[in-house]
């Protein structure tokens, strides 16, 4: 029987090795040219799905776009499908390809993300990509013009409001079933966590109202072809109500249903954009590392649960998906203590001395590194799954050790990996000239 002190000493010589692997193979990434290998192993996916360790991390934003840039520009993708609501981000995409109608410039754009956490996309950072994106979309034709587009499912009141103005003028029948909707959510106030408490106690719910309007709108979805994208927003608004309402519902029985929801209707809108753009269509995906990272690659599939980069890769073939994971050894970061808390630039401490990013500082000595994971699969090095650390919108940096990492089997987890030693915190729009933080609001729910 092995004692602790052979496990321990078993432990470093693994790390040891892990970590001379890693100096083998990584790449420093200081300038944009240092992604050269990474793209080119990337090769032909369709899917690329860049991922980030945080949501308000600056380093992560302006790398996946540096990423993100090249391979539009070099790769020819299509779209890029982020982890946020649907009708604020098809305002994005109106103004990055130039519709009529799309507001003067960047700032006014993001400036209306305004449900919390407004910083996730109300970002300077996300101005400076979509200006970029609309100036590359000036020299293209319609057809060839690359798309901004949100793939999650908690805008709710939003999905209704935008297809209540829409059908008022074109369909008066489907927007009288979109009344219907609206008054059945009304007195919960749009508010998916008091929908669902009301769900739970009383067995009454508005799943009727919003799949007949899916219904009706998808049997007239051609009459609506008033703009290139009206028939493609019209039913993803609907779909987005049917989704919302049934993981609003399904959020207090715990476990992992509402995240299944959530993460499968992000794939389904992926794959509903991918038809949209044609048979050659390519996707850039942004999203949590928790989203991107294979879940079979966590402990998440012991619970039951499924994400976007399971998903992708079990419908397409290996070579048709490329994931690639982002980490931080230590640095600052935007986030709230509490869910509705006023945003906060927060300490992120040195990771765990037994995490993924401590090994990755060890093996960088301080640097950032970009390396593939190809044909570690099988290596018995990395046969243990590492700490692997996880911030989300809502972060107290003095409990970390206690729910901010996620055991990983790294190599199975991503294709690639892109570590950030020494991170900061995003730049916010919504801030007041002194810099004081406007009060943030989250009207259409969670």
């Amino acid at each position: 029987m092995r004692t602790q002190t052979e496990n321990s000493k078993s432990a470093v010589k693994r790390s040891e090795a892990v970590i001379n692997k890693i100096k083998g193979r990584a790449q420093t990434l200081n300038k944009p040219r240092d992604l050269d290998a990474l793209i080119e192993q990337i090769g032909d996916a369709k899917y690329v799905l860049l991922g980030e360790a945080t949501h308000g991390t600056h380093e992560f934003y302006l790398w996946r776009a540096i990423l993100t840039k090249r391979l539009i520009e070099e790769k020819g993708f299509s779209f890029v499908g982020v982890e946020g609501d649907s009708p604020d981000c098809y305002r994005v995409n109106r103004y990055v390809k130039h519709y009529d109608g799309h507001a003067k410039n960047a700032y006014e754009t993001i400036r209306e993300f305004n449900r919390w956490p407004t910083w996730m996309w109300a970002n300077w950072e996300v101005i400076e990509f979509i200006d970029w994106l609309k100036d590359f979309n000036n020299k293209k034709s319609t057809k060839h013009k690359v798309g901004f587009y949100g793939l999650d499912v908690y805008s709710l009141g939003e999905s209704l409001d935008a297809l209540m103005k829409y059908l008022k003028n074109t369909d008066i029948k489907a927007y009288l079933k979109a009344m219907e909707a609206v008054k059945c959510f009304e007195p919960f106030g749009f508010e998916g966590t008091d929908y669902a408490r009301a769900t739970w106690l009383i067995p009454k719910t508005c799943e009727t109202e919003v799949v007949d309007l899916l219904r009706d709108i998808r049997s007239k979805i051609t009459t609506y072809n008033t703009d290139p994208e009206a028939v493609f927003n019209t039913e993803q608004n609907a779909m987005v109500a049917v989704n919302a309402e049934r993981y609003y519902r399904t959020m207090m029985k715990g476990g992992g249903a509402s995240w299944n929801v959530r993460d499968r209707h992000m794939v389904e809108t992926l794959e509903r954009l991918m038809d949209f753009h044609g048979d050659d269509a390519k996707a850039i995906v942004w999203a949590h590392n928790t989203h991107v990272g294979d879940a079979r690659a966590t402990d998440m599939s012991k619970q039951g649960m499924v994400n976007i980069g399971e998903l992708v890769s079990v419908y397409h073939d290996a070579d048709e998906v490329f994931k690639i994971g982002f980490g931080t050894y230590k640095g600052t970061v935007i986030a709230g203590r509490n869910w509705g808390d006023p945003m906060e630039i927060m300490e992120v401490p040195k990771a765990s001395e037994d995490s993924w990013e401590s090994i990755l500082h060890e093996a960088g000595a301080g640097e950032n590194l970009v390396f593939t994971t190809k044909g570690w699969h099988d290596d018995h090095d990395f046969d243990k799954r590492f700490k692997h650390r996880a911030i989300g919108v809502v972060y107290q940096p003095e409990y970390e050790q206690f729910g901010n990492y996620v055991p990983s089997d790294i190599p199975l987890r991503y294709d690639a990996f892109i570590h950030i030693d020494k991170t900061s915190a995003l730049h916010p729009v919504h801030l007041e000239p002194d810099g004081h933080q406007i009060p943030e609001t989250y009207p259409w729910g969670v």
